[in-house]
């Protein structure tokens, strides 16, 4: 591991040195948020500036902190540096001089492969940063890797997100973190400038196992969203006024507010890609066969996002997968 410039880690803090057990995780909303003042402004790298990463990097900056950003292509870079931010051309010159490193991309291989080598975070960061994964992964890999960091001098916290690009944009993302509660609170500032509901859900790679609840939830959602639509359509009904009125009721959620819409004007723009949603139920019904648990609807719906992802409309935006109940429907 490189150890050049390493620098001794800034002090926690009282509430790092004696943290304090809670029999309840540890949540922070917007309410929470302290002013631009009373903030502590951090040297942030954000590592992935795609839909989800670059809205969060331009949040940062507008938050006060001092944000670099990389990214594979340069137009994500060149967008950061429009709004105020800084450009890197590579992990490590992004990381050398940060705070805090938060990584946001595709998959598990993406997060071993910005962390790990000779020119990932865990070589080139300073002893002491904390290393935010934002990413949705498999537990078990948030756990091995948060492992490997805390080898390494760095502090973990796996922290996948929930909102959309929407949330991303406005600083509204659901955060559920996973780490030592120490280091959580020492992100506060960091969190609470891109997300509105952040709760710390228990030790590493617990905030991977609760995305993945949450990402089952939402496909299920999704789907019987999809099917509602297509019947309501089958049979004639003013399907703007049927969904208000669904809407103000027990079958009311925010999947029905976000993508019904969308399906109604069958304007499938990525928000979410249905090929991440694929790749997040196979972290689902996996991580459930290891736990002996059983989700046949998951496991259903699994399989229709994996055959419109395999029909070629992967790029679509989750809400896509009523292309796949139509189909199934012999409607258009």
């Amino acid at each position: 591991m490189n150890t050049r410039n390493r620098r001794k880690p800034p002090s926690p803090g009282p509430s790092a040195s004696t943290p304090q057990a809670s029999p309840r995780p540890h949540a922070r909303t917007r309410a929470n948020k302290t002013s631009v003042k009373e903030r502590t402004m951090s040297n942030v790298a954000v590592i992935g500036l795609g839909i989800m990463g670059l809205p969060m990097a331009i949040n940062l900056v507008k938050a006060g902190h001092t944000v670099t950003g990389f990214n594979r292509s340069q137009d994500k870079i060149d967008k950061l540096v429009s709004e105020g931010g800084r450009g890197a051309g590579s992990i490590a010159e992004a990381v050398k001089d940060a705070d805090v490193v938060i990584t946001m991309v595709p998959d598990s291989p993406d997060v071993e492969g910005v962390v790990g080598g000779a020119d990932g975070v865990f070589a080139n960061a300073k002893q002491g940063t904390l290393w935010i994964d934002a990413s949705s992964i498999r537990p078990d890999v948030a756990k091995r890797l948060a492992d490997d960091a805390k080898a390494a001098g760095i502090r973990p916290l796996d922290a996948p997100v929930s909102g959309g690009e929407q949330g991303a944009i406005d600083a509204a993302l659901s955060i559920m973190v996973g780490g030592d509660a120490a280091d959580f609170e020492a992100a506060q500032d960091v969190l609470t400038a891109v997300g509105k509901t952040i709760v710390h859900v228990g030790p590493s790679g617990s905030g991977q196992t609760v995305k993945a609840a949450n990402q089952l939830i939402v496909a299920v959602n999704i789907e019987v969203l999809a099917e509602a639509i297509a019947f309501l359509e089958a049979y004639g009904v003013d399907t703007d006024a049927a969904l208000k009125v669904l809407g103000g009721g027990l079958a009311g959620s925010k999947v029905l507010d976000q993508k019904g819409q969308k399906m109604l004007d069958r304007n499938f723009d990525p928000g979410f890609r249905l090929a991440l949603h694929h790749k997040d139920l196979g972290i689902v019904t996996s991580a459930a066969r290891e736990a002996n648990v059983a989700v046949p609807l998951g496991a259903v719906v699994a399989q229709l996002v994996a055959a419109t992802v395999n029909q070629g409309d992967g790029g679509l935006d989750h809400s896509g997968l009523f292309k796949q109940v139509l189909q199934l429907s012999g409607r258009k």
